[in-house]
């Protein structure tokens, strides 16, 4: 196996652990995303629909910085 590519399952692995303890042990606290202003929620008699756009946003440029991050250790 490539060892750069175990590197990085190794460090996603780790990152899927905390992202999922944090959300075990502050699950409470987080009730807030998902519910932020510009996310879209339609909800008619029989029919809802929920696009959360500003929430998606928000975790692409934190997916984003974390992966500069681990890449600026690596190197």
């Amino acid at each position: 196996m490539n060892p750069e590519l175990a590197k990085w399952l190794a460090i996603t692995g780790i990152l899927l652990l905390v992202a999922a303890l944090l959300v075990y042990f502050f699950g409470p606290y987080l009730k807030w995303i998902g519910h932020l202003p510009g996310d879209i929620y339609i909800k008619k008699e029989g029919f809802s629909f929920y696009f959360p756009i500003t929430t998606m946003v928000l975790f692409s440029i934190l997916v984003n910085l974390i992966i500069r991050l681990v890449r600026f250790v690596i190197q």
